[in-house]
């Protein structure tokens, strides 16, 4: 099995390898090369001195052969100045094979078979030479050909001494990487290994599942991706389970109230009066309320709830809601006020569905009032659209259940909802509706100090 850690491991190995070898062999090929032109550079400053100085010192290159041979440039032999002579000695300086013309471009020392001695050479061939100058005037040129130096035994030791050790340099190098490239492919496949661990554990049903995270990097990155899907799809999973039992809860009480009237009067203990017939009725009605709201969630889920947009005034819209609430109101002697501008931009939004959704947050609204409250219905342009608002007096929503109101059947005065017949619904319904309009909406409440619920819709 090719894991992520053998193949870190031999990608940094296989770079260090190729990395050293070719350091190692270009270095190899370019030793003896680099130290040739050394050496040849040496001796030849070596010779232009010599010549500056005797020339500078005798006035002339006269008996200049004799002090070459002294130091080396010109082997020690009777015949040192005939043309092509290989060096006799061991010296160091006598491998430079070259030729000077004096001052008028005679050959007056050689050991190259192009310059023969006593020649006169032309200017196109003295220009190919480099010139000695004293107090500022030519004296002479030296020509030195580019041939290799035969390396002497030290020099060749020092350039074997050298490949050994550039090829031992290597060696530590590809070792070292092969340390650090296990390392980090470790440190790369430890986060790897515990999301897939986790990954497995999920598929398997444990939902909730937390990886360390070992980096700020792309992978620590991922891994907190990962944990924060893992606690999304955990709660999400709850609140499934949470709403299975509400429904089921919701839905057995209307059942059970219908039931029990329908096999009384069956077994002939009630009567079937109007006002029993009515019970009926208003339980199979509430049923009937859950499924459609129910309905309205999976299809907004789906995204496929049907919307017919047209653009529609905010004041508009707000006073059509208001008429609809207002005797609702007065009963509960609860006023219910407008607070909108004129000439705000229209909105195009499904007025059916905004209808329901502005009615379910004037029910809350009605709902936890009390009387001699307010309700007010406002709208204003706001940066990048318009804001509609449904703000009351009422007794507000504790800070603990107010980020859980838009959940599904969540209900943050249980007793009071169940007892008027609220499903718990509304306000995830009014979220669905709002979002598929490509709106927003959130609450902000304290105890004692009402609760306004705002809707943001983006206009181009």
């Amino acid at each position: 099995m090719r894991t992520i850690f053998r193949k870190l491991t031999l990608a940094f190995l296989l770079v260090a390898v190729i990395a050293a070898v070719l350091v190692a062999v270009i270095v190899r090929l370019t030793s003896p090369e680099r130290l040739n032109v050394l050496l040849r550079e040496q001796a030849r400053s070596q010779l232009e001195t010599l010549l500056t100085d005797y020339y500078t010192a005798n006035g002339s290159f006269d008996g200049v052969a004799a002090e070459l041979a002294a130091d080396g440039f010109l082997p020690p032999s009777p015949h040192q100045n005939q043309p092509g002579q290989p060096p006799g000695s061991s010296h160091p300086n006598n491998r430079l094979v070259f030729a000077l013309a004096d001052e008028h471009g005679v050959v007056i020392v050689t050991m190259l078979p192009d310059y023969a001695l006593g020649s006169q050479l032309s200017p196109d061939r003295l220009a190919l030479g480099k010139t000695i100058e004293v107090n500022g005037r030519i004296v002479g040129t030296i020509f030195t050909p580019p041939d290799p130096f035969v390396f002497t035994a030290e020099e060749q030791a020092y350039l074997t001494r050298t490949s050994q050790a550039l090829w031992l340099a290597a060696i530590g190098a590809i070792g070292v990487a092969l340390v650090m490239g296990a390392l980090l492919a470790r440190t790369f496949a430890r986060p790897l290994r515990a999301l897939t661990s986790a990954a497995r554990k999920m598929a398997d049903g444990e939902l909730e599942q937390e990886v360390k995270v070992f980096s700020k990097d792309e992978i620590g990155q991922l891994t907190q991706a990962f944990n924060s899907m893992s606690h999304a799809v955990s709660h999400a999973n709850q609140l499934r389970r949470q709403m299975t039992a509400d429904i089921a809860h919701d839905l057995r009480t209307p059942l059970t109230v219908i039931a029990g009237y329908i096999e009384s009067i069956q077994e002939g203990v009630l009567e079937p009066t109007p006002e029993r017939l009515e019970v009926i009725r208003s339980e199979i009605e509430r049923l009937q309320r859950m499924v459609e709201d129910l309905r309205t969630l999976s299809r907004a889920d789906a995204g496929e709830l049907a919307l017919v947009r047209q653009p529609i005034a905010p004041r508009a819209l707000l006073e059509r809601i208001a008429s609809v609430y207002r005797h609702a109101a007065e009963q509960q002697e609860i006023a219910l006020n407008i607070d909108a501008a004129e000439g705000l931009p229209e909105i195009p939004v499904d007025e059916a569905r905004m209808v329901q959704v502005l009615g379910n947050l004037v029910n809350n609204a009605l709902r936890y009032t009390p009387a001699g409250g307010t309700i007010t219905l406002g709208a204003a342009q706001v940066e990048n659209g318009v804001a509609l608002c449904v703000q009351d007096t009422g007794q507000g929503i504790p800070p603990e259940d107010l980020p859980h109101i838009f959940e599904r059947f969540y209900r943050a005065d249980k007793s009071r909802a169940e007892s008027d017949g609220a499903s718990g619904l509304g306000l995830a319904i009014a979220r669905a509706i709002v979002a598929a309009h490509g709106g927003e909406l959130h609450a902000e409440s304290a105890p004692g100090q009402g609760t306004k619920m705002s809707i943001h819709f983006p206009i181009s």
